[in-house]
């Protein structure tokens, strides 16, 4: 009896390296006076991240990336969106 197919490693791979950029323009969001630029960054990476894990069949990774998501552009909106 076997399991289902595991993902690729290549898709693995993806969802940590977008993962980790999001989280870097996270941090940078805190470090310049513009943030708005990191803000969309963040978006973009946690959108490619959570694709990638929609792909590999991974849907508590999909959950666990839309949570961090929401909670990063609660931050925005209430610390950076009088800039």
């Amino acid at each position: 009896m076997t399991g289902p197919p595991l993902p690729h490693p290549t898709l693995l791979k993806a969802i940590a390296d977008y993962e980790a950029r999001a989280e870097q323009a996270y941090a940078d969001m805190y470090e310049t006076r513009y943030p708005a630029g990191e803000y969309s960054d963040l978006k973009d990476y946690f959108a490619l991240a959570i694709d990638a894990a929609r792909r590999a069949g991974l849907s508590e990774e999909v959950e666990r990336l839309s949570k961090r998501l929401e909670h990063c552009i609660q931050v925005y909106r209430k610390q950076f969106s009088t800039f």
